[in-house]
């Protein structure tokens, strides 16, 4: 039996319904440039980016880092939303996602060390810590003067539960004289969030 062609008017509104629509008839070049707006385009690119930095420098070891924090605020900062907020250096979360954290710990000191770590500790359970990303270093003076070292590290961080997932940094060195680099007008010891997409 051969088949007719159905014209336009002689299909009822509610006769084509999403489940008679295969993914494979729907192309790109079906789709207005106007079709999607921006409420349609929720959870597309980058929802959420925010750096913190330390606003002052501070000597010896420290777990967590807990003091003189502040969101970038100069140099045209582009923030991002402002899911991750932070608290005597636990960084909290206020929406679920994958984040990517960055970490970058900058050292100084008029003499040696010879080991120089930091790190980016997780917890799932809003309680214990645990390390995720490590950075070890060290510092060799080769004249009379303060020497400085630098080191990053990332991790992925997959945020199921804004409650109990949180995030903190501790640093620590051989020699208790070795200074942890701040400063208020532009960034060296920060860490930074991006939120990559949904978990």
């Amino acid at each position: 039996m051969s088949k007719t062609t159905i014209p336009t008017a002689g299909l009822a509104d509610a006769a084509v319904t999403t489940a008679k629509i295969t993914d494979a008839n729907i192309t790109t070049d079906k789709i207005a440039d106007d079709a999607v707006t921006a409420a349609k385009a929720t959870g597309i690119g980058i929802s959420n980016s925010q750096t913190f930095r330390l606003s002052s420098s501070f000597t010896d070891s420290a777990d967590p880092v807990a003091n003189n924090w502040e969101e970038v605020d100069t140099d045209a900062y582009g923030q991002i939303g402002n899911n991750v907020s932070q608290s005597s250096g636990i960084f909290s979360f206020s929406a679920t996602g994958i984040y990517l954290i960055t970490w970058n710990h900058v050292a100084m000191l008029n003499g040696d060390d010879r080991q120089v770590w930091s790190a980016i500790n997780v917890t799932t359970n809003n309680s214990s810590y645990d390390i995720a990303s490590e950075v070890r270093n060290f510092i060799q003076q080769t004249a009379s003067s303060t020497a400085m070292t630098t080191g990053s590290c990332f991790h992925q961080l997959d945020v199921t539960n804004t409650s109990n997932i949180k995030v903190r940094f501790n640093v620590g060195f051989q020699n208790s004289s070795t200074e942890t680099q701040g400063e208020s007008t532009y960034t060296r010891t920060s860490a930074q969030f991006i939120r990559l997409g949904d978990t």
